[in-house]
């Protein structure tokens, strides 16, 4: 029988399901049902995201307790669970701060953002346990989660966006022959991308997923599938198309390898880019432009996003263009005031009308 050919996306939701079965296989089977009751609520990204941080905190388990030590973390019995106490949770998230992986011995760390998802996972599933009446405590409930500090958002100027464009195009002056090389192969493709990503606010994994046949350049749009599997056509500018013609010229020459015949983005080793690829690759070109701030596909994002609702106003129309299920995601990171226009607001309301001469 002939092997059926699969599409990136159908490739990475089975491997997305082979990855939460296999995690969920090493927790407990009352974790693999609260996890399977979620399914239909949450992505799949998600879930693998929620069942992760569960099995880190049964991981904590076996490491904080020497009775649980030699046993395997689906082993955990719902007596353990019912006999934590809220020091038991304190003593998790501090444990969390600095952990080393079971996997690879390297040092995790997590910031406030990481403590507060690992503790929210953890207080659903006691939710979960306590309203199915499998324990009688919930201890989750009675620890503060750790409040999350808002952080200001990065992103690009104008003059820095020329800039990491300008020099991409002579990226080539101090390079060795090796690294001229590579950067000749790889320069019209790296612009198309960064371009790209400044100017639709595609997300990485969206970016790295396109096909060529996704590319329409008779309506300037592009076919992308959004979280959740959601099929959006996001549209391009003048730039956008240029930048992609001059790579799509490149992209006929290009040799591939079985199965990635039809990906938009390709490796030197004629594979579909990858993300962490691509993440290196943009913190390649703007580390030695943009020396006081942390570039990355998100940031670039970011900037499009801001661009555009300065330009418009709409916060509606952003949050249907960066592909956000709600507005109050993108009100919470767009919708912020410049400082001049806070300044202004302050002379605009008279608290006394002036007296006339």
């Amino acid at each position: 029988m002939e092997k059926k050919n699969i599409s990136y996306h159908e490739k990475k939701y089975i491997d997305n399901n082979i990855r939460l079965r296999n995690i969920l296989a090493e927790l407990p089977p009352y974790v693999q049902d609260f996890c399977r009751g979620r399914q239909t609520t949450l992505s799949m990204q998600t879930q693998i995201a929620y069942c992760y941080d569960l099995k880190i905190f049964f991981q904590f388990l076996t490491t904080a307790n020497p009775t649980l030590k030699n046993l395997a973390l689906r082993d955990i019995s719902l007596d353990v669970m019912e006999n934590l106490r809220p020091t038991d949770i304190e003593e998790f998230q501090n444990y969390l701060k600095v952990y080393e992986s079971q996997n690879t011995g390297e040092a995790m760390t997590n910031g406030e953002i990481g403590i507060s998802r690992k503790i929210s996972a953890l207080r659903s599933l006691f939710d979960y346990l306590y309203k199915h009446e499998m324990v009688k405590n919930n201890p989750t409930r009675i620890v503060d989660v750790p409040k999350v500090h808002e952080k200001a958002i990065i992103q690009l100027d104008p003059d820095e966006i020329a800039m990491i464009l300008d020099s991409m195009e002579e990226f080539s002056d101090n390079l060795t022959p090796h690294q001229k090389g590579y950067y000749l192969k790889t320069k019209t493709r790296d612009i198309a991308i960064i371009t790209l990503f400044l100017g639709t606010g595609l997300r990485v994994s969206e970016c790295v997923g396109l096909d060529i046949s996704d590319v329409n350049f008779k309506n300037s749009g592009l076919r992308v599938i959004r979280k959740g599997g959601n099929e959006k056509i996001v549209y391009f500018g003048e730039e956008v198309e240029i930048a992609l013609l001059n790579y799509l010229e490149e992209r006929e020459n290009m040799e591939t390898k079985p199965g990635h015949e039809n990906a938009l983005f390709l490796s030197l080793q004629g594979t579909r880019l990858s993300v962490r690829a691509t993440e290196k690759m943009v913190k390649k070109y703007t580390q030695p432009i943009i020396t006081n701030k942390k570039i990355t596909p998100h940031k670039l994002r970011s900037t499009y996003g801001t661009a555009l609702y300065e330009e418009t106003g709409d916060i509606y129309l952003v949050a249907d263009v960066l592909g956000h299920k709600s507005v109050s995601t993108t009100q919470k990171h767009y919708a912020k005031l410049k400082d001049s226009r806070r300044r202004a607001a302050a002379s605009a309301v008279r608290l006394r009308e002036k007296e006339s001469d």
